[in-house]
């Protein structure tokens, strides 16, 4: 089927928007060819302007693990509206001490938390609540992981081998941005090493003052780039041997990969977390926790030792009820269980139609997060993944399945996601058309 012919109002209001909206869209990690325009999204289901309707494994990046418009979080969402509980701005309210609560009980690390609105923002305050607890500077990143737009984690996310370089041991790699604007002063006290190399991390940690070590537990960014045995734990057991904190961006894997966060899966306490996207099914929320004797700088009696946390928007009614619902809804097993089934139903489909094409490819996942790597084997860290995934092929997998009412974002190696919406016919529709797709590539 022709694009073009698909998307000709798409193609219309994307020039109407380059008009009015620098770069034509309000987030430009959403620029994609094909450039379609969606209306609306129920459950699984996303449709376009010219009415195509699509089964979305792409779900905003993440955040819809029950689905588009999940009627319970929508329905507290308008309970909030019909009650007349607005933004006061004034000392805390009932939604928010319930939202902590719930988070508290959910992810075992959590003594203390702050709610803000992104997760951006909440790594931002993590890092420098560790600059404020260990009175150092420097931090340590992970190759290949994605931490937000602030200056001090905006490098590129997958930069080419010949930007990158070859791989290194006991070394660090460049920081190379992904923005114009970035101080040098930032670049110079952040450290890059790769994911699951521990010997790099005690080299950095023995060469500079490191305040904090922050990493996603597994690289939802580049696909799904899962930890080696003992990897987080090791991190952990590295930054309290050297007196660093140990973060854990969760923002992708949170109540995703569990309830309790991926550090409940691997029954590791990274001493703070941050939270977002799936944590309110859509509706814009962040969360930073951990440790009470960090996250009491928010509040430290001593002003020269306090850290700011402040925001107009912080705990938003709206927002708030939307990620009560969501977590109310995901204490129960049952939710886990069915997206559990029909993400074993979808992996176990692709792998049989792969193997019957005959193409090199494995899928990699964390519960109900997976890509399709069309590689020999799964990768380990982000040199494995640049080295051997072929990317051409990637991409036209991704737009073949668009062709053919399947929406996986166009761009290689992005995370697919499965919601709690997915039904069993869903999926069955999904591995037709997927084998449709195959014979076109």
């Amino acid at each position: 089927m022709n694009f073009q012919k698909m998307h000709v109002c798409s193609g219309q209001l994307s020039r109407e928007s380059a008009r009015y909206i620098a770069g034509g869209a309000s987030s430009l990690n959403r620029k994609v060819e094909p450039d379609i325009v969606f209306s609306t999204g129920k459950g699984c289901r996303i449709t376009d302007v010219e009415g195509n309707e699509y089964i979305d494994y792409h779900a905003a990046f993440g955040p819809h693990l029950l689905g588009h418009n999940n009627e319970q979080v929508n329905n507290a969402v308008l309970d909030t509206i019909r009650e007349n509980l607005s933004l006061i701005g004034s000392g805390t309210n009932e939604l928010e001490i319930r939202l902590a609560q719930l988070l508290c009980q959910a992810v075992p690390s959590l003594e203390l938390v702050q709610i803000v609105n992104t997760g951006s923002e909440a790594v931002s305050h993590a890092i420098r609540l560790s600059r404020a607890f260990t009175g150092r500077e420097h931090v340590i990143l992970m190759l290949g992981g994605y931490n937000g737009w602030n200056d001090d984690v905006c490098r590129a996310v997958m930069p080419s081998l010949k930007q990158l370089g070859g791989r290194v041991s006991r070394e660090e790699y460049p920081f190379l941005p992904n923005s114009a604007g970035i101080p040098e002063d930032n670049k110079r006290k952040v450290h890059i090493v790769n994911f699951n190399d521990l010997d790099s991390v005690e080299t950095m940690l023995k060469r500079y003052p490191i305040a904090c070590v922050l990493t996603e537990p597994v690289l939802q960014n580049v696909g799904v780039i899962l930890p080696g045995p003992g990897y987080l734990k090791g991190l952990v057991d590295l930054c309290e041997a050297h007196g660093a904190v140990c973060i854990f961006d969760e923002v992708k894997t949170g109540f995703r990969s569990a309830l309790g966060g991926y550090q409940s899966v691997e029954n590791v306490k990274p001493h703070l977390s941050v939270f977002g996207k799936a944590v309110a099914n859509g509706y814009p929320l962040g969360v930073i926790g951990g440790k009470a004797e960090i996250m009491q700088l928010f509040y430290h009696p001593d002003p020269a030792k306090r850290v700011l946390i402040a925001g107009t928007y912080n705990a938003h009614p709206v927002n708030t009820a939307a990620a009560i619902a969501t977590l109310e809804m995901l204490e129960d097993p049952e939710v886990y269980r069915q997206i559990e089934r029909r993400s074993k139903q979808l992996y176990e489909g692709l792998e049989k139609l792969l193997a019957e094409k005959g193409i090199p490819a494995v899928i990699s996942s964390n519960a109900s997060a997976f890509c399709v790597y069309f590689a020999g084997h799964r990768p380990y860290d982000l040199h494995d993944l640049l080295e051997n995934v072929d990317f051409p092929l990637d991409r036209k997998y991704r737009h073949a399945l668009i062709r053919n009412g399947i929406y996986h974002i166009p761009i290689a190696c992005k995370q697919g996601s499965v919601s709690y919406a997915h039904t069993e016919n869903d999926i069955h529709i999904t591995l037709t058309a997927t084998r449709e797709a195959l014979k076109s590539i």
